[in-house]
């Protein structure tokens, strides 16, 4: 069997066996851009995969606003 990682609408598919991390650089995203959940709970980078789990990857999302005395790039102030 495999193991189902799915981002957006997209699902990938690892044997069973290797770690989160080295399951999302074998279908090539990189670790630090997505978070792994295990039916709904937050799961670590170094969690084994069991053959049929459904892993889901949320995309992190970064920017807001820049601390106090930082250079801004473009725009005004």
């Amino acid at each position: 069997m495999t193991v189902t990682l799915r981002l957006r609408d997209k699902d990938y598919e690892v044997r069973p066996g290797m770690t989160v991390r080295d399951a999302l650089l074998l279908i090539g995203i990189e670790p630090e851009s997505v978070l792994p959940t295990r039916l709904g709970e937050l799961i670590t980078d170094d969690e084994i995969l069991k053959d049929g789990e459904r892993i889901r990857l949320v995309s992190v999302i970064s920017g807001g606003s820049h601390p106090p005395g930082s250079p801004r790039v473009g725009g005004s102030r």
